[in-house]
């Protein structure tokens, strides 16, 4: 909010401009923002028709109500993933608060998280509405609904649709996660055809043009790009070299994260699962900015959950604080602006060391994401992390599902 007037919320002007095209029966693919960011509605029509009441308010107005809006989400966010290890920790009772205050401004700390209120960003409200639909013990609402919606407003959330397909389905499938997945995928069809309804030309226009050209999100190489296929592209290969190996990165990268989430889940390590999810969001997109990086407040939980923080029994020795320091590591590793060191040390130009080490500092989000990737699934967190209870020793892999719904019925999920 402090920023100057012309850098102030942009994306947040981004989304007024669209819902005030609604309004005003403009074309929301043709309508930029003002001079001197000039940017286009890049989002789904259903996203300027949710727009519209944003565009009913005066400037000020919507930006504080939008930042506020954020902030809320970001603790409602904070909440569902960290309640478990705060609960436990959380003694006397009345540091419960003072705890979860801390949690909630160190994620805000988060460069990813950071730039939802400098931008205006939505993807905090995206990363609340998968966490809630998929964490929540007993959803008053369908499950599967909210996932639906976020990936209605905003493509990439589609990753859970892919998660809750292959964990309802197959082997050792999980009903409740099948239904979960016709919700979502009902949501996000009946979100898509309104538009077709309302504003017709403007969803045609999405669909069969706007969402064709990717460079209509920005420069597909800058920086901000942390996406495996932005990390490619930064090397400035032939086009069908750059096209040929994301395919393959992207494909490796999303077999390995799936199905170590599906594991997960089967485990009864559902954050473990969401966690994966997530980061799957922004390494097989191809464009994901620095913001889309919100769903690492998920990660942390996922890591949290593997330490012994806050149990009145710990385990023994230096290990249990282990993954409570990684967890610390990564949280800064993400608060510092690595990247754009990586900018300074390629502008430097210093033979060798500015072109290779430039280079990788300057990709060093999405190097990340892959690391947390590969450590989400090394060590598999305990019996008891997340919201589901695994499967009890010695139950076997087919019995895993039959696990699973007993102790969701027995406590009345």
């Amino acid at each position: 909010m402090t920023n100057p007037a012309d850098q102030r919320l942009v994306d947040l002007d981004v989304y007024r401009t669209g819902g005030e095209s609604v309004l005003r029966g403009l074309p929301v693919y043709d309508v930029i923002t003002p001079a001197p960011q000039l940017l286009p509605f890049t989002y789904p029509p259903i996203a300027a028709l949710l727009a519209a009441p944003l565009a009913a308010m005066s400037w000020p107005v919507a930006q504080w109500v939008w930042t506020a809006g954020v902030l809320v989400c970001l603790a409602v966010t904070v909440w569902f993933c960290f309640r478990e290890p705060l609960a436990r920790a959380a003694r006397p009772a009345w540091a419960s608060p003072l705890l979860f205050g801390l949690v909630t401004v160190a994620c805000l700390y988060m460069m990813p998280v950071r730039d939802q209120f400098r931008f205006g960003q939505v993807d905090v409200l995206l990363v609340m509405l998968c966490a809630v639909d998929c964490l929540a013990r007993r959803p008053w609402w369908p499950r599967g609904m909210l996932i639906g919606l976020a990936t209605a407003v905003k493509l990439t959330p589609g990753v859970f649709l892919v998660y809750l397909l292959i964990t309802g389905f197959g082997r050792d499938a999980v009903p409740e996660q099948r239904r979960a997945f016709f919700m979502a995928a009902f949501t996000a069809a009946m979100l898509t055809l309104v538009p077709f309804l309302v504003i017709p030309h403007d969803a045609a226009s999405f669909w069969f043009s706007a969402l064709l050209d990717s460079e209509r999100l920005g420069a597909n190489a800058a920086t901000t790009n942390q996406s495996i296929r932005g990390m490619l592209l930064r090397l400035y290969l032939p086009g069908w070299l750059t096209a040929l190996l994301w395919l393959a990165a992207a494909g490796l990268v999303a077999w390995y994260g799936f199905r170590h989430a599906r594991g997960a889940l089967l485990r009864g390590d559902r954050m473990t699962a969401v966690a994966l999810t997530g980061l799957m969001a922004v390494l097989i997109s191809p464009v994901a900015w620095i913001h889309h990086l919100a769903w690492l407040i998920i990660t942390l939980a996922a890591l949290v959950l593997r330490s012994d923080f806050g149990r009145p029994e710990p385990g023994a020795g230096r290990a249990r604080w282990a993954p409570l320091i990684v967890t610390v590591a990564v949280w800064l590793y993400y608060v510092v602006p690595i990247p754009w060191w990586g900018v300074s040390l390629r502008a430097a130009e210093i033979p060798v060391l500015s072109p290779v080490l430039g280079r990788i500092v300057q990709d060093a989000f999405g190097l990340g994401a892959i690391a947390l990737v590969w450590l989400l699934t090394r060590r598999p967190a305990r019996a008891d992390a997340g919201l589901l209870d695994a499967a009890v020793p010695g139950t076997t892999r087919h019995g895993a599902n039959r696990t699973y719904e007993g102790r969701q019925v027995a406590e009345g999920r």
